[in-house]
């Protein structure tokens, strides 16, 4: 048994019927192209190959990686890298095929993995993750409810996402002090364009000022009260009153006096 590394965040799934599950809930069909994130010593990973004639494991740890190569050979495309690093552009096209992504994922990078799965959205079908169950609740929190939030409102405006089920932290070892749920992603929704850095930005520093109004988290982004005047778009809510296709709409509203900005994205 590989000894788990808390530096990783490695809590590693034990109970075979979860497993079970969460590849009963991929719908996964023969040709499809599963990428699995963080395969560990493979429990998941074996109930993957039995589903698909492709599956790719992304590993960072050597250890793991070993085994992965003992167990499986071939049958596993593995990749040893930070999956933070991997350009989905690039695996997609090899395949010629959108790719359906599966994972038990660290804690500690949770937000970090959803939004490189956001930024890469167009190259993946569906997602099927598993994380904090506290975060799970968080993607799909409606609006004014106190979990309603970023992740709520990028996860609802890129995909159709749905919590599926409640993991107990005894499945795994070691046992993490929460739960997890498993949370499943389905991509492909459209939305108005929009400067999604403008937008990101929008979102995000409203939150960081989340008791505050709408407008007054604007001005602290560096618009101005006559530019906000201009707008109709009613500045006296709070940011979780806002639903995700309103956020887009008043970022829309602001594009053009956003030139003059510092934006992150």
């Amino acid at each position: 048994m590989l000894a788990p590394k808390k530096s990783l965040g490695q809590n590693f799934l034990r109970d075979e019927n979860i497993a079970r599950k969460i590849v009963e809930s991929l719908r996964v069909e023969p040709r499809d192209i599963l990428l699995e994130i963080g395969p560990g010593q493979g429990d998941l990973t074996k109930l993957l190959l039995e589903t698909s004639s492709t599956v790719l494991g992304v590993e960072v740890d050597p250890r793991a990686a070993a085994i992965l190569r003992e167990r499986f050979g071939l049958r596993l495309v593995l990749l040893e890298l930070d999956v933070l690093t991997l350009k989905l552009e690039d695996i997609a096209g090899r395949y010629g095929r959108h790719l359906c992504i599966v994972g038990n994922i660290p804690y500690y990078i949770t937000s970090e993995i959803l939004f490189w799965l956001f930024d890469q959205r167009q190259w993946v079908r569906h997602a099927t993750l598993m994380m904090q169950h506290e975060v799970a609740a968080r993607l799909v929190a409606r609006t004014q409810t106190k979990a309603y939030g970023i992740l709520s409102v990028f996860a609802q405006l890129y995909s159709d996402t749905k919590l599926l089920f409640k993991v107990s932290r005894n499945s795994f070892h070691p046992r993490p002090q929460v739960d997890s749920a498993v949370v499943r992603f389905e991509f492909g929704k459209s939305f108005e364009s929009v400067d999604e850095r403008l937008l990101r930005n929008i979102v995000r520093r409203t939150f960081g000022a989340r008791r505050k109004t709408v407008r007054n988290g604007l001005r602290m982004m560096g618009f101005s009260e006559r530019q906000l005047d201009q707008i109709p778009f009613d500045g006296a809510k709070r940011p979780e009153q806002l639903s995700p296709s309103e956020f887009v709409q008043l970022s829309r509203l602001l594009e053009p006096y956003s030139d003059s900005l510092s934006l992150k994205y």
